[in-house]
This record gives C-alpha cells, structure tokens and sequence, in this order.
C-alpha cells in the first residue's frame, strides 16, 4: 500500500484493527518519520532544508512560504497537508493518521499537540485505533501549548488560547480557551 492510498484509505475508516495492513504502514511510517525528524532536530537546518524534510516527511510537496523552528515531533507525517505561508513554532507534536490539514496563513504556536486517533474504550479491543481528521482552515491562530483532539475543525479566522484543550469545533472568527475550550468572544473584523 503506498501512501496516498493510505491517505485515501483513512478518510473512510472508522476503526483500524490491531492487526490489519493499516497498522503496518503505521509502523513503516513511524519508523521513517523518526527518521526524518532525527535529521530535522539534531542539526542546523536552512529553510531551504526544511521545506525539502518535511516534504519528505509528508510525501508531499510543501509550498516554499512554509516555516517551521525545530523540533519538530510526529508518528506518522504522510497524512499532514499544509497550504501557503504556514508556520509552525517549536516543540510541536502532531499525530497524524487520521488526518491533519492545515489552510492558508496559519500559526502554530510552541508546544503545540494535534491528536487524530483514539483507542478503542473496550479493554479486549483497546489496541484498536479510531481515526478522526483534524482541520485547520485559513487564517487561524493556534497558542502555545494547546491540545486540539480528534475530529474539532477550527473554523477560518479563529484564535485557540495558549493552553487550551479543544474538544469540539471552533467557529469561525472567534476565539475559545480553558479546559475544555469555550468561547471567549467574537473577533470583530475591521476593514
């Protein structure tokens, strides 16, 4: 199976069997984005350099405006897309199996953790992985050390609070915050 099959594959399905194919392009990809990353985090890299990582990472062509400080953490890496001018702060930790999309004029803040996947609650069955996309759209500002879990969809314009725990989508142009995250208020737009 190559990856986008693989990423074809995780936009339908709704469980993963501990001992499916799935489970070993899962660990085919973590062991090559460990890989990758070791290269990323442990030498001085050019923007240059790491816009053609994390390509390599994501098996995908990463727009030249992209910008990333390492470290840089991921399992995975083959299921992250990320539109133009994308930035993304240190200590950032993404699992991505389930899908993470990123628009346009994003900002990720440091530390950073975007989960996809969640284990099954029966304990016999508690290796099997549910995945769940996570998107991002454009123009939206992520805080430091939020958590955003499976399935939310931060709508366009948005504000996530430093320290946030996100369980639900975010409406557009609005900013949320706390533990879970909440609505704080609504951004007003000024022309």
């Amino acid at each position: 199976m190559d990856y986008e099959e693989f990423r074809e594959i995780m936009k339908t399905t709704k469980t993963i069997e501990q001992d499916s194919e799935l489970f070993e392009v899962f660990d085919k990809s973590a062991f090559e984005a460990m890989q990758i990353t070791n290269e990323l985090n442990n030498k001085y890299c050019t923007h240059e350099e790491i816009v053609e990582l994390f390509s390599k990472l994501t098996g995908q062509e990463i727009p030249d405006s992209f910008r990333m400080f390492p470290p840089f953490y991921t399992d995975c890496g083959k299921n992250i897309s990320v539109g133009e001018n994308v930035f993304i702060n240190a200590n950032c930790n993404f699992q991505d199996q389930g899908g993470i999309t990123i628009g346009n004029d994003v900002l990720i803040g440091h530390r950073v953790v975007i989960a996809t996947l969640n284990h099954d609650f029966n304990p016999k069955k508690r290796q099997n992985l549910h995945p769940s996309p996570v998107n991002i759209k454009d123009h939206v500002w992520i805080g430091s050390g939020a958590i955003i879990l499976p399935g939310v969809t931060i709508g366009e314009g948005a504000i996530v609070a430093a320290g946030a725990v996100v369980t639900k989508d975010v409406k557009e142009n609005t900013i949320v915050g706390g533990i879970p995250a909440k609505k704080i208020k609504d951004i007003e737009i000024k022309e």
